[in-house]
């Protein structure tokens, strides 16, 4: 059956919803944003209406050509750690029995129900010189003495997956339960042992999903603003938090609109791209 082409103006009822909300919470608030980005600013903390591209010329300089290229690298980073974890995970969650798939599930769903101060915070605890988990290694026999693991990159990243990877979990987690289990077993019944049959039927049947995972781990990684602030130095400070320094503590809102115009196009060109390559691959 060939999709009728809508013919009158009932026929684009059931968009208008949607669109209205795209209109509202999206297109209007974008344009705004576009528009303080080309102000003046003036001394004293003010801005005025003009057409200056003075906030996007501060993007040639290396300092934050280094920033952008540091949030979008450990956004990759933090995605495909996720999706590495997250899809053997989903795949073993769904082999089990209902019960225990709904326990897996509601242990994720509390995971999500922590704001991002809580884990800030516990993971801050957690690799402190005091309290942290090296005082166990030590207890162990593992270390000489304690010592703290943050301010550093490694706690910035292990904060940034622990927060992601629920949501990795239960966007794979729907693919693979619908998945034929009689595919595997084929595979397994002509030789195959069981990681390659994972490698080779598994994981090439849920293709898409596992693209539409990266994206959405990919995004949620870049715009992190507390975690970057609570767990690492300056140094790993993300193209959000200097956003938000911009606006809120150095009263530039012209240049952080400039930066928050540029992390949405960088996040938007990044998305249609996977998007294409998806749709060219299912072409072929």
């Amino acid at each position: 059956m060939k999709p009728e082409r809508p013919r009158t103006a009932a026929d684009f009822a059931p968009i208008a919803y949607p669109a209205a909300m795209l209109l509202v919470f999206f297109a209007i608030p974008f344009a705004t944003m576009i528009a303080v980005s080309f102000f003046q600013r003036e001394a004293g903390a003010f801005y005025t209406p003009a057409f200056v591209f003075d906030n996007y010329a501060r993007f040639a300089s290396a300092f934050f050509a280094k920033v952008l290229g540091f949030s979008l690298g450990l956004a990759l980073l933090v995605a495909a750690i996720c999706v590495a974890v997250a899809f053997p995970l989903a795949h073993g969650i769904a082999r089990l029995g209902r019960r225990a798939q709904v326990a897996w599930l509601i242990a994720l769903l509390s995971v999500l129900s922590l704001s991002e101060v809580i884990i800030g915070f516990a993971w801050s605890t957690l690799f402190s010189r005091t309290a942290g988990i090296t005082n166990l290694l030590v207890a162990l026999g593992m270390m000489e003495r304690a010592q703290a693991l943050t301010p550093g990159f490694g706690a910035v990243l292990t904060g940034m997956v622990y927060q992601a990877l629920p949501y990795a979990v239960l966007v794979l987690y729907p693919a693979l339960a619908r998945l034929d289990p009689s595919l595997t077993e084929a595979a397994r019944s002509m030789g195959a042992s069981p990681a390659r049959a994972f490698a080779t039927v598994v994981v090439p049947a849920c293709r898409n999903t596992i693209d539409a995972s990266l994206v959405m781990v990919f995004v949620f990684a870049l715009g992190s603003y507390l975690l970057p602030q609570i767990l690492g130095r300056p140094s790993h400070w993300t193209l959000s938090v200097l956003i938000t320094d911009q606006a809120i503590y150095q009263s530039n809102m012209p240049f952080a609109a400039a930066m928050a115009v540029l992390l949405v196009l960088v996040t938007l060109s990044l998305v249609a791209l996977v998007t294409l390559i998806g749709r060219r691959e299912g072409a072929q």
